[in-house]
């Protein structure tokens, strides 16, 4: 069984100027994700569009991603849904095209209780054999999972073994779980908490795509027990880890960083996600220029 730990990038999705699939460009950012250092990737997660991509393009990236990453790191695929038999379907799938793990937001259309919830995750636990990680983002799905949800779950569903936690504030929310047991926490929110995650018992933290160098070296010193190292890369990556988190925005300007950084080739969001205006591109390109400038170059946003 697969074990997760450390900084999980969500892998962007990268479509061409015209909207498709630009598929020699998500090639590219897999193995530029890897050789930054990730210990694993995300798929298909609210970074990468998930929702706006249909079943056949799922599984082209799939291939295209597995591919690439040649087996060197674990990918964790996104197969939550609004409908248990959909994602139950999704999760199957992604489980048979090579999956090492599944990530599951809860039901949020209709919204359950946690008898419901219960249930939910434990039909997509008998549908596959590799890990679940519940991701728990009330900010997104208007789901509430107290850590004593999220521990029964880890207890009582036999795959169920990762909680993203995501859940504002996350750091005593990771106490909570980490507490009650039976599951794993990992963090989310782009990392902006990861430092006091980290101290409170996450496994790794999940952001997006474009700072994984920074989100690696804050990862290493950590556990080499170096806080006051730990801070000052965080300090120096804020600005930018700031501005990805307003909310429609962080997409839109991950893919702009990695587009500057030559990793890919458009900065294209497929709708209903959101591009940046011009004035909010001149804010994003002066941050990456007063990055480069004052940060070492091993802390560069890549």
């Amino acid at each position: 069984m697969t074990e997760l730990h450390g900084v999980i990038p969500i892998l962007n999705t990268t479509f061409a100027d015209d909207g498709a699939l630009d598929l020699d460009s998500q090639a590219r950012l897999t193995e530029h994700l890897i050789a930054s250092g990730a210990h694993g990737l995300g798929l298909f997660g609210n970074a990468s569009e998930g929702y706006a991509l249909t079943g056949t393009e799922r599984a082209a990236i799939m291939e295209v991603v597995m591919k690439a990453a040649n087996g060197r790191v674990p990918l964790v695929v996104s197969s939550g849904h609004t409908s248990t038999a959909t994602a139950v379907e999704i999760s199957r799938e992604a489980a048979a095209a090579g999956a090492d793990a599944l990530m599951v937001m809860p039901p949020f259309f209709l919204r359950t209780d946690a008898d419901g919830l219960m249930s939910y995750f434990e039909a997509i636990s008998r549908a596959v054999e590799i890990p679940i990680m519940v991701q728990d983002a009330p900010l997104m799905t208007q789901v509430i999972m107290p850590a004593a949800l999220l521990a029964r779950m880890g207890r009582e569903i036999e795959y169920v073994r990762y909680a993203k936690v995501e859940a504002p504030p996350t750091a005593p929310k990771v106490s909570a779980t980490v507490a009650a047991g039976g599951i794993i926490a990992f963090g989310g929110l782009n990392g902006n908490f990861l430092i006091e995650e980290f101290a409170r018992g996450a496994r790794g933290t999940m952001p997006g795509s474009d700072m994984v160098t920074t989100y690696v070296a804050i990862w290493d010193a950590l556990e080499a027990g170096d806080r006051p190292q730990a801070w000052e890369l965080f300090t120096q990556a804020l600005p930018l880890m700031r501005f990805e988190l307003q909310p429609g925005m962080g997409v839109s300007a991950m893919k702009h960083n990695l587009k500057a950084a030559g990793v890919i080739r458009s900065a294209h969001v497929r709708a209903p996600t959101v591009a940046l205006d011009a004035q909010s591109l001149e804010e994003l390109a002066f941050l990456r220029e007063w990055a480069a400038r004052d940060r070492q170059a091993s802390v560069v946003p890549a």
